[in-house]
């Protein structure tokens, strides 16, 4: 999937040589340590609700779901750099048939994150939705069985997609559907958060009796939200800039970040699981057992 991946290549010598902006390098080790950090913090989210069945409703569910999409994004970093070390000590052929495979498998995880992270923060968008504005229906409308059919739906889905994206990322319409993604998650969301304070406004008293749980949970997803936005900006809009003024002399400037654009999609996925920490006694709770009670088991 080299245009939405290696964005350094011959197409972009021309934009560098008429920018006056250094390209920023960041170390692989910084690169390969914050990934192994995301996997191993995810790994415990995902832990931690199997082995607690108090955590096991919708909307962990709908987390570990996030959380199983951001490890998918440290996962495409470590395997990338397997992948070079490989390459650069001789047991791999530069641009062979394996290598060319591997790297299109590898950017198929790069995807799949990016599309699980937008269609796991707006299935838990739809979630909060519905635990504040229908909570004594809540739990009949959604059941443990509609919560693992709507995450397979859009696992199956975003796999598709993923595949696709990297079949034909040569094709400009390609990464215009790879970026109109991010809006138009943000309009879903946008448009919930809008209807959600217009019905708040009609309905303040009932809100008011709900418990803190449902609102906290809307707050979780905001703070989610901002992060994700923060983290993948940045580089959807390389994406755009690459595609369509990788000549021009400011876009090249822009382009020079890219290291430091990838480096926060990795932090996105460390941030994430202290985010669910912070805001949710429970998972810190399990979190706690998890660490130290398996510390004690092993000294004993």
């Amino acid at each position: 999937m080299k245009p939405l991946v290696n964005v350094h290549g011959p197409g972009n010598d021309s934009a560098r040589n008429n920018s006056d902006c250094p390209h920023v390098v960041l170390p692989e080790e910084v690169f390969f340590t914050i990934s192994i950090v995301g996997v191993l913090e995810n790994l415990l989210v995902l832990l931690a609700v199997i082995r607690n069945k108090n955590l096991q409703s919708p909307m962990y569910l709908f987390i570990c779901s996030l959380a199983v999409s951001d490890m998918l994004g440290s996962l495409y970093k470590i395997l990338e750099n397997i992948l070079i070390m490989f390459r650069n000590t001789g047991y791999l052929e530069p641009r062979g048939t394996f290598e060319t495979t591997a790297d299109d498998i590898i950017d198929s995880l790069f995807v799949l994150s990016l599309l699980g992270s937008i269609s796991s923060l707006s299935v838990i968008a739809a979630d909060r939705y519905l635990t504040i504005f229908h909570a004594l229906q809540y739990h009949s409308i959604m059941t443990m069985r509609r919560t693992v059919v709507i995450l397979g739906v859009v696992w199956t889905f975003c796999t598709g997609s993923g595949i696709t994206m990297v079949i034909f990322s040569h094709h400009v319409p390609t990464v215009l559907t790879f970026a109109s993604l991010f809006p138009l998650m943000l309009v879903f969301i946008l448009g919930l958060y809008v209807h959600m304070f217009l019905l708040a406004r009609s309905h303040a008293r009932k809100i008011s009796r709900l418990p803190r749980t449902n609102m906290k949970g809307a707050l979780t997803l905001t703070i989610l939200l901002g992060v994700f936005i923060f983290c993948w900006a940045p580089f959807v809009l390389h994406i755009l800039l690459m595609t369509f003024c990788p000549n021009n002399p400011y876009c090249a400037c822009y382009m020079s970040l890219f290291q430091v654009n990838g480096m926060l999609i990795m932090c996105n996925a460390v941030i994430d699981p202290l985010i669910y920490a912070f805001r949710s006694p429970e998972l810190r709770h399990a979190f706690k057992n998890m660490l130290f009670c398996s510390r004690c088991q092993w000294k004993c």
